[in-house]
C-alpha cells in the first residue's frame, strides 16, 4: 500500500483519488480552498441555485465507469442525469432559428433542412460522417491511452478527411475548422454552428485544426445531459465516493513545494512549513508548485486560452413549458468577435456569442413562479468585464429571451478573477480538450513527468479540458501509478 498525496480537489484529481484508493493505496487530497470540485462550483441566493462552472455534461459514460470501478452503487444511484432535448436551440445572425434534437443524426438533418432550407441538413449530416472518422482515428490515443512517446505522429497528421475543394484552379483541402465551414458546409449559419463548438472552448476557428470536428461529433453522438440539482451534484457524488473509499481530505492546505528525495517525488510541503511524506504525488497540470518544466521534445502546456464571463440571473416569472435548456445566440459580427478575443490587443467583443442556459429543474428555483438563467460568454483571460459588456450580453440574450431585462430580480457576475481564485490558474484561463494536428499546439503534457513518482492530472494535463476529459485524466493517472509505465489505457 503506497502513500499518495494529491494536490487539489478538482474533478480529475477526485477521479484519480477514488480509483487509487480502490486499488488499496492510502490517498490524501490537499486542497488550498475550502471545498472540492475545482471550477465545478455552485452559487446560491434567495432560493436560487446556479452552476458557476460547466452547466451541461457530455460523455456521461466516463463518470459511469468511475462509479462502476469504485463501488457497488452506480452513478445514477448517486446523481440523477437527465438527457437534454433539444440538445440546443440556435439563434443565428439573420434571425433564423433551429432546435436540434439530442443524439439523433437523422433528427438534426431534418431540423436543419426545415430551418435553413433543403440541403443544409444533408451537408451537416455528411460532415458528421467525416467527423466520426476523425473521432475513430483519434479516440484512443487522445482520450483512452497515456500520451504516446512519439506524440509527433498525432501532431503532424490531420485525421479529418477533408473534401477536395477547387479554388482558383487549385484543389485544396480544409485544414482549419473555418475552412471546413466555408468550403464543405457552404452556409454561414452552418459555419456558425460548427465554429460555436470551438469557440465554447476558447479556440479560434480560423486556426483551430479541422480535427476539432470531433467536438460537435461528441455532442451529436453521445448527447447532452444535465444533472438534477446542477452539475455541482456530480462533483458532490464523486467527492462522497472518495470518502466512502476512505480518501482523506485536508482543506485550506496550500502546497508550496513538491519534495524530492533520491531523484524522485517523496512528498509535499505545505504553506505552514510542514512536510508530508508520500510515495507518489499527483498534481494539477498547470501551475502546481514544484512540477518540473517539460524537457525538449516534450509537449508543453496550452498557452493564451481565454476565460469566461458568466451572468447569473434570478428572474420573476416561471419558465414556459417547452423552453430549450440551452440556447446559443450567435454573434452578428463574427470578425469583430474573433478579433476581440484573439487579436494582438484583445478587448471584450461588443456583441459576443452568448450561451443561454434555462434549466427546467425545480431544485434550482424557490418556486414555479421564478426562473434561474445563466448567460455565458468567452472573454480574454484576466479581463475585468465592465458594465458595457454585461449590458451587451443582456442585449444579445434578449434575441432569444424577449423582455429579459424586465424580469430580472437580481444578477450576479462570475469573472475570470473568480475562476482564477477557484482553480489557481493565472487569468482564469480555461483549458481546451486535446486535439490532433496543428503541430501539437493543442495537445497537453503527458500525465507522467520528468520526475519519477510525480504525475499530473486534470484539464491542463493529457487529455485536456472538459468534464469527460477530466474523468479520463484521472483514470489514466491511476493506471500509471498502479501498473507503471507499461500501462496502455483501458481495453
Amino acid at each position: 500500500m503506497a502513500r499518495i498525496a494529491v494536490i487539489g480537489a478538482g474533478m480529475g484529481a477526485l477521479a484519480a483519488a477514488a480509483r487509487l484508493a480502490v486499488a488499496g493505496h492510502r490517498v490524501t487530497v490537499y486542497e488550498r480552498t475550502e471545498t472540492y470540485g475545482g471550477a465545478v462550483r455552485r452559487f446560491e441566493r434567495d432560493g436560487f441555485s446556479f452552476d458557476t462552472g460547466p452547466g451541461l455534461l457530455t460523455l456521461p459514460a466516463v463518470w459511469r465507469d468511475l462509479f462502476v470501478k469504485t463501488g457497488k452503487e452506480p452513478l445514477e444511484a448517486c446523481a440523477e442525469l437527465v438527457q437534454v432535448d433539444p440538445s440546443a436551440r440556435h439563434v443565428f445572425a439573420d434571425g433564423t432559428e433551429a432546435a436540434l434534437p439530442n443524439a439523433s443524426r437523422a433528427g438534426v438533418v431534418s431540423a436543419l433542412d426545415e430551418a435553413l432550407g433543403s440541403g443544409a441538413g444533408g451537408r451537416w449530416g455528411d460532415f458528421l460522417v467525416r467527423a466520426r472518422e476523425a473521432w475513430d482515428r483519434t479516440r484512443r490515443p487522445l482520450l483512452e491511452e497515456p500520451l504516446w512517446p512519439n506524440w509527433s505522429v498525432l501532431a503532424d497528421r490531420e485525421p479529418y478527411p477533408s473534401v477536395p475543394h477547387k479554388r482558383l484552379l487549385r484543389t485544396r483541402r480544409a485544414g482549419t475548422l473555418a475552412e471546413v465551414g466555408a468550403w464543405e458546409l457552404r452556409d454561414p449559419r452552418l459555419a456558425a454552428l460548427l465554429e460555436s463548438h470551438a469557440l465554447a472552448y476558447g479556440l479560434d476557428p480560423r486556426v483551430t485544426p479541422a480535427s476539432a470536428a470531433v467536438l460537435p461529433y461528441m455532442e451529436h453522438a453521445f448527447g447532452m445531459w444535465s444533472v438534477r440539482g446542477g452539475v455541482r451534484e456530480l462533483a458532490r457524488a464523486v467527492y462522497e465516493r472518495c470518502l466512502a473509499r476512505r480518501v482523506a481530505f485536508v482543506f485550506g492546505a496550500e502546497v508550496t513545494r513538491i519534495v524530492e528525495k533520491d531523484g524522485r517525488a517523496a512528498g509535499v510541503e505545505l504553506g505552514d512549513g510542514s512536510v508530508v511524506e508520500a510515495d507518489f504525488v499527483v498534481a494539477p497540470g498547470a501551475g502546481a508548485a514544484g512540477v518540473p518544466p517539460r524537457g525538449q521534445g516534450e509537449v508543453g502546456p496550452q498557452r493564451g486560452l481565454p476565460s469566461r464571463l458568466t451572468v447569473l440571473l434570478a428572474l420573476r416569472g416561471g419558465r414556459p413549458e417547452g423552453t430549450a435548456h440551452r440556447t446559443i445566440v450567435h454573434t452578428r459580427d463574427r470578425e469583430g468577435e474573433l478579433t476581440a478575443l484573439f487579436g494582438t490587443a484583445p478587448a471584450p467583443a461588443a456583441a459576443p456569442t452568448v450561451t443561454v442556459l434555462r434549466p427546467g429543474d425545480p431544485a434550482l428555483v424557490p418556486d414555479a413562479a421564478h426562473e434561474a438563467v445563466t448567460l455565458s460568454v468567452v472573454v480574454p483571460a484576466g479581463a475585468e468585464p465592465g458594465t458595457d459588456l454585461v449590458e451587451a450580453v443582456l442585449s444579445v440574450a434578449e434575441r432569444a429571451l424577449p423582455g429579459l431585462r424586465d424580469r430580472v430580480l437580481w444578477r450576479e457576475l462570475r469573472t475570470p478573477a473568480d475562476i482564477a481564485g477557484e482553480t489557481g490558474v493565472e487569468g482564469g484561463s480555461v483549458p481546451a480538450p486535446a486535439l490532433a494536428a496543428a503541430g501539437g499546439r493543442l495537445l497537453h503534457p503527458a500525465n507522467s513527468t520528468a520526475l519519477p513518482g510525480l504525475f499530473t492530472v486534470g484539464g491542463w494535463a493529457h487529455p485536456g479540458g472538459g468534464l469527460p476529459h477530466a474523468g479520463m485524466s484521472g483514470a489514466l493517472v491511476a493506471g500509471l501509478v498502479v501498473e507503471g509505465p507499461r500501462f496502455r489505457g483501458s481495453q
